[in-house]
């Protein structure tokens, strides 16, 4: 498999020379790791997932890491463990977080091609997983040998501590287990999480902060069957009709989550923040046909832009409501039974049992006579991430990108949820990302891609964060 050109800009460093002779090999190398099928929330793949773990523990240790462990010893999927001290006792120890599990995916999803059969298409290289996530842990391991082959040193600028985990593509649900019985091994002063990307391949952006989620499911009973629409429809309720009423009650003809308490904690962005954001382009008609599959507006809470309702603003997302006969033709009934499926993102400072609490408050206040209510809203959920953009490893971070790719990074956020507010409050270590993905990779999606030349700067860029961090140590 050939590299092709690299269309990012140049930097001439001795780190970009590395990568660039490493290109070849790091392609094929991952696309090896991609043909394995490690579906975390399929039971008949986590086979493949302890597959996944085991072909990383070999590359690890192919590369010279001193330490590399697979953790099985509580009930999450395999986790791989590694760890490679500085030559400097003094030097800060900084833990990367990832992922090796991957989304579903099958032919019949609309692939163009078999998902874990990986294929290079001019400059991007497809497959599942290809971005998210073992495309940028490969991009990690790559950025450690060109920084050990830049410096001539037998052991990087900083003490480094991988965790790359197997099942955040299922929720993460043990990871609080795994952590606490690897505190020891995981003890660090800072975290790097790769799982991220930038808004713009032309206008690098870093990512600072994540929004929270917790998630609701409501099931409404009417009848124990469904009943004849002429006989009984008007007569009696229609679990149907009254969940939609509480559907629709979530929000209000602004846009805003109706649900009385739900702002109260949410921190605003700041001025700085949003004239930052104001300054990133955005092509809405280009972003509604492409990132957004053919959308034809942008809607939500008003008086903000869309980068704004997407990093800063918390929401009511209705997943699924289903009820009633949806086959050819009609069927004169009354439903006897409907559900929903939410899922609210939420911002700066707000918790997840508070918000859990009042939504289980609005609904519980809106079940109507005659209805019986099944309401549950999961786990603890998770909370939100907002990084220090003033702290130094963020301001390494941005330098080490801007050098890489050749242009200044300005900060942005994205909207998505994940467990980075659970790993820096366990470990007791303020977190930064560092990515390359774009809008545009498909991640969870048919033909997810990740863009080859991206990918390589990406990794020059973790061999200049890791000669950064050391230098800001001394």
């Amino acid at each position: 498999m050939a590299v092709v050109t690299s269309t990012v800009p140049l930097s001439g460093t001795v780190e970009q020379a590395e990568v660039a002779r490493r290109a070849d090999a790091f392609v094929e190398e991952l696309s090896q790791w991609l043909r394995i099928p490690s579906i975390s929330a399929d039971p008949g793949y986590h086979g493949d997932v302890a597959r996944s773990a085991a072909w990383l523990e070999a590359t690890l240790r192919r590369d010279g890491w001193p330490t590399v462990e697979v953790w099985s010893d509580t009930e999450a999927l395999p986790a791989v463990y590694a760890h490679w001290p500085a030559a400097d006792p003094d030097a800060p120890t900084v833990l990367v977080y990832g992922h090796h599990d991957v989304q579903p995916a099958d032919l019949s999803d609309g692939w163009s091609f078999e998902p874990f059969h990986p294929r290079v298409v001019g400059e991007e290289l497809r497959g599942r997983g290809a971005s998210d996530d073992k495309g940028h842990i490969a991009m990690v391991l790559l950025g450690v040998r060109a920084h050990l082959a830049a410096t001539g040193a037998a052991a990087p600028a900083v003490s480094l501590k991988l965790l790359v985990e197997g099942e955040e593509e299922s929720g993460s649900a043990h990871l609080a287990e795994l952590l606490a019985a690897h505190a020891d091994a995981l003890a660090c002063d800072e975290i790097v999480v790769t799982d991220t990307g930038m808004v713009d391949r032309e206008v690098p952006t870093v990512c600072t902060g994540m929004r929270g989620m917790v998630d609701l499911e409501v099931v409404f009973h009417g009848a124990s069957v469904d009943l004849h629409s002429g006989q009984f429809g008007g007569a009696v309720p229609n679990p149907v009709t009254e969940l939609a009423t509480l559907v629709a009650a979530f929000h209000d003809d602004a846009g805003r989550v109706a649900v009385p308490g739900f702002y109260d904690d949410v921190r605003e962005p700041t001025a700085r923040e949003r004239e930052a954001w104001a300054a990133l382009p955005f092509d809405e008609p280009a972003w509604l046909a492409g990132s957004a599959a053919g959308a034809t507006a942008t809607a939500g809470e008003a008086g903000w832009s869309t980068y704004e309702r997407l990093w800063a603003r918390p929401t009511a997302e209705v997943n699924g409501l289903h009820g009633g006969y949806a086959g050819p033709g009609h069927k004169t009934i009354v439903p006897h039974r409907a559900s929903l499926k939410m899922t609210f993102r939420l911002v700066a400072d707000q918790d997840p049992a508070r918000i859990k609490a009042l939504v289980e408050r609005f609904v519980s206040e809106r079940i109507p006579a005659g209805i019986d209510a099944e309401v549950s809203t999961g786990g603890p959920g998770v909370p939100p991430l907002i990084c220090d953009l003033d702290s130094d490893l963020v301001a390494s971070i941005r330098e080490a990108m801007g050098i890489a790719l050749g242009a200044e990074v300005l900060p942005a956020r994205e909207g998505g949820s994940g467990p980075e507010a659970l790993l820096s409050t366990e470990l007791r270590a303020p977190l930064a990302f560092l990515g390359v993905m774009l809008p545009g990779d498909r991640i969870h999606a048919p033909d997810e891609r990740a863009v080859l030349p991206l990918l390589l700067a990406g990794a020059e860029a973790v061999a200049h964060l890791w000669r950064l961090q050391g230098e800001r140590a001394r």
